[in-house]
Order: structure tokens, then sequence, then C-alpha cells
């Protein structure tokens, strides 16, 4: 049943792999498309001309608004989508802290998820998710961080070093901060698992999202293939979950507590992807074989 299990689990993320990667390449093929179709638009046209009176009107204004939403600076629009983003993570962990605190909804169904996995903690399930939760321990963490900051030092890429410890400090304080306010216990252990503190938000949860998500951009971003790109932010996907899940499994947090880490964790990552783009430059070329710094 075990072994079942497992190869089961195994063939559903094959099988979305295929189905994300078909989605994907689906959306940025009808990309291209999508300006001529909206350029001939009787919409489009009446927004250029209240655009145009806007500006007449306003010019500082239009100025301040047109910098924001310029797609083609890393300051403009992708700088604006990452920040709004960054604050509705941060307001959907509020409301989940808040239902942590207050929703007895919430909690009775932290419990029942929790007691739903009681009769699958059983081993070898239970080695290979303690195998998977210790990517996410603070060692492994701090491990990753220094061993990639070796990786990119050489390359000066300074700014996406910079990026990268900010998301990893700045999701390990939140988590302190937030795990202190809050001051939720964790569920009643079944397992010999070392884990100590309070529950909400997860640790693990919050490093992996942050530490790991931030890596796997600073990867694809210098792919130039569109395929290989998915393959790296796919991958770390399911190491993402897989930690976030491993908590639950060995009954050390509750969904919620999970699920509030990754929000903190996608908080953090997107402060971090602001960051690198907003400093966004051309990374210096490899110097020749026959040359010496």
């Amino acid at each position: 049943m075990i072994v079942l299990t497992i190869i089961l689990a195994l063939i559903a993320i094959v099988v979305l792999r295929a189905l994300t990667r078909r989605a994907a390449f689906f959306i940025v093929g009808m990309t291209p498309d999508v300006a001529p179709a909206l350029a001939g638009s009787q919409a489009l046209t009446r927004l250029r001309s209240l655009l145009s009176r806007f500006a007449g009107r306003y010019p500082a204004l239009f100025a301040l608004i047109a910098r924001r939403v310029d797609p083609h600076r890393p300051t403009g629009l992708p700088l604006t989508l990452m920040v709004l983003a960054a604050l509705y993570l941060f307001a959907l962990f509020s409301g989940l802290a808040e239902d942590v605190l207050e929703a007895q909804g919430t909690i009775r169904s932290d419990n029942m998820i929790n007691a739903a996995l009681n009769p699958w903690r059983v081993e070898p399930l239970v080695s290979i998710f303690l195998w998977i939760t210790n990517l996410g321990s603070t060692p492994a963490v701090v491990a990753t961080v220094i061993i990639a900051t070796g990786f990119l030092w050489p390359q000066r890429s300074t700014y996406i070093i910079v990026s990268l410890w900010v998301s990893c400090l700045g999701a390990v304080s939140t988590t302190t901060i937030g795990k202190f306010l809050i001051g939720r216990h964790r569920p009643e252990m079944m397992l010999d698992v070392n884990a100590t503190g309070w529950s909400f938000p997860s640790g693990h949860a919050t490093a992996a999202m942050a530490v790991y998500g931030f890596i796997a951009y600073a990867i694809a971003r210098a792919m130039p293939d569109f395929r290989e790109r998915f393959e790296v932010v796919y991958c770390t996907a399911v190491l993402i979950v897989l930690i976030g899940f491993s908590r639950m499994f060995l009954g050390v947090h509750y969904l919620t507590d999970v699920v509030g880490g990754f929000l903190v964790g996608g908080f953090w990552l997107l402060i971090g992807f602001g960051i690198t783009e907003g400093n966004k430059r051309q990374l210096p070329s490899k110097p020749s074989a026959g040359k010496h710094d």
C-alpha cells in the first residue's frame, strides 16, 4: 500500500508537470497576439483619448504614473506589480493570522487534517519526509545561501546576492516575530521529531519559499530558453511544496502554519525580485581564455 502510494504520488507530479508545461507554453504562445488584437479596438482608442486629456491637465502626476507602469523599465510596471503582489500577500497573511487566533472553524479544520494524516505516519514515509523536512531547516538553508553567494560572487552579481540575503534574513526575522506575537502551540506530536518554539507560521515553509524560490529565480533568469526556465521553476516549486507538506505529515505544524509560512516567504521573495529587477543590468561577460585580471 505504501509503495503504491509513493508510485501514485510520483505519477501525479509527472502528470502535473506535463499539464503545467502545456499551459505555460500556451500562454506564452498567445502573448505576441495580444498587442495586435488590442491595437485596433475602440476601447483602446477611447482610453488613449482619456489619457491624453489627463496628461494635459495633470502632467506631473501623469508622468509619475507613466513611470510606474512602463513595461520596458525594471522600475516601472514589473516593480509595481511585485510591490502590489507583496502587499496582497501581506494582507492575506494578516487575515490568516486573525483566523488562527479567533476562527474556530479554521482550528477545527487544522485538527481534522492533522488527525487524517495519522494512519500514514509509518515507515518508510516518516524517514522520507524527515529527509525532505531537513532541507528546510536553518542549517540547510543557511548553507544553501552561503553556497549560492559563493557561486554568484565571481560573476560580480552583487545586487542578486544582496537580494538573496534580504529575502532570507527578512523571511527568518518576520517568522520569528510572528511566532512570538501569535504564540500558537504546536499540534500534539505523535512522532519523535525535534521541533521547538511556537507553531505559526512555519519557519521551514517560509525559508523554503523565500530562499529556494529566489535561487530558482536567479538561475532561471540567466537561462535564454523558456523550456529550461520552466523546468527549474517547476522542480523548485515541487520541492517547496514537499517541504511544507513534510511539516504537516510529521505532525509538527498545522495546515494554516504552512500556508502562513508560504505567504511570508512569498512576500520576501517578491521583495527580492523587486530589488533585483530595480537594479537590473547586464552581467559582465566572461573573459576570454587568453586574458587575465
